[in-house]
């Protein structure tokens, strides 16, 4: 386990560390989620073995400190990741990131673009999604107040999520994961899709080919962005098809 302080009132961000060849790998959850829990088994597959992997939780998340008077906006978590990244001298790395990660990734390669060499984004928010109440992800959270949130709201969303999720759920803190949830589902200004849009760094977009067509696949690839439906799997690719997800990993990772 390694950390970084990365807030002026001393909150630490953590990380699992795997030794291995430069330059280094980053990992990055999901709302609600836990690096380790969703990419140890990637981090070592035979495809992606060796090279040096940072499996990191954001603040809030995981095996990170909670704290209750930060933010949690998109771009406080990709300042932040930035400072753990700094301190653990891993940029610039190969990043590959999950859902809300793959939004924070976003905004830190746009925000810190000497950390970040390339992008994997797996399934990952590119645009504001309007509250929606009873929905399990960012969207139904953000359909509460923080105050009927924290005061009963999560055991709504606990029923919701079910025991999968809420296995990690269950490590976040409360005011971290609803705020993150509201910021993630506002967006930022640009959008996320326009500031990958706009990145020259090599970019990859993996998706569940069980979604369909991938909206606004086209304008994507215009910008670089190769696009791939990986098959036999749900938002949670990783877990859902490990060969898959690594194979279209390793692919991603040796594109030009």
């Amino acid at each position: 386990m390694h950390s970084a302080v990365v807030t002026p009132e001393d909150d630490r961000i953590r990380w699992i560390e795997l030794p291995g060849e430069e330059p280094a790998r980053v990992y990055l959850h999901g709302l609600g989620s836990t690096a380790p829990a969703y990419f140890a088994a990637t981090a070592v597959h035979p495809r992606l073995a060796g090279r040096r992997s940072l499996l990191l939780d954001f603040l809030g998340h995981g095996h990170s400190d909670r704290p209750t008077t930060f933010s949690y906006t998109l771009e406080a978590h990709a300042d932040t990741v930035a400072q753990a990244l700094t301190a653990a001298g891993a940029g610039p790395a190969e990043v590959i990131a999950h859902s809300m990660g793959g939004a924070v990734a976003i905004v830190l390669a746009a925000r810190h673009p000497h950390l970040v060499s390339r992008l994997v984004l797996v399934d990952a928010n590119l645009d504001p999604v309007p509250p929606t109440p009873g929905t399990a992800g960012s969207s139904g959270i953000a359909a509460y107040t923080e105050e009927d949130f924290l005061a009963g709201g999560w055991a709504e969303v606990r029923d919701r999520v079910g025991a999968h999720w809420w296995s990690t759920m269950r490590l976040a803190g409360r005011t971290g994961l609803y705020r993150s949830a509201v910021n993630l589902a506002a967006g930022t200004i640009p959008t996320m899709r326009e500031l990958l849009l706009e990145l020259k760094i090599p970019r990859s977009f993996l998706y569940p080919a069980s979604d369909g067509a991938l909206a606004g696949a086209e304008a994507l690839e215009a910008a670089g962005v190769t696009v791939v439906a990986v098959p036999e799997c749900g938002h949670n690719i990783m877990l859902d098809n490990p060969e898959g997800f690594a194979r279209a990993v390793a692919e991603a990772l040796a594109r030009d």
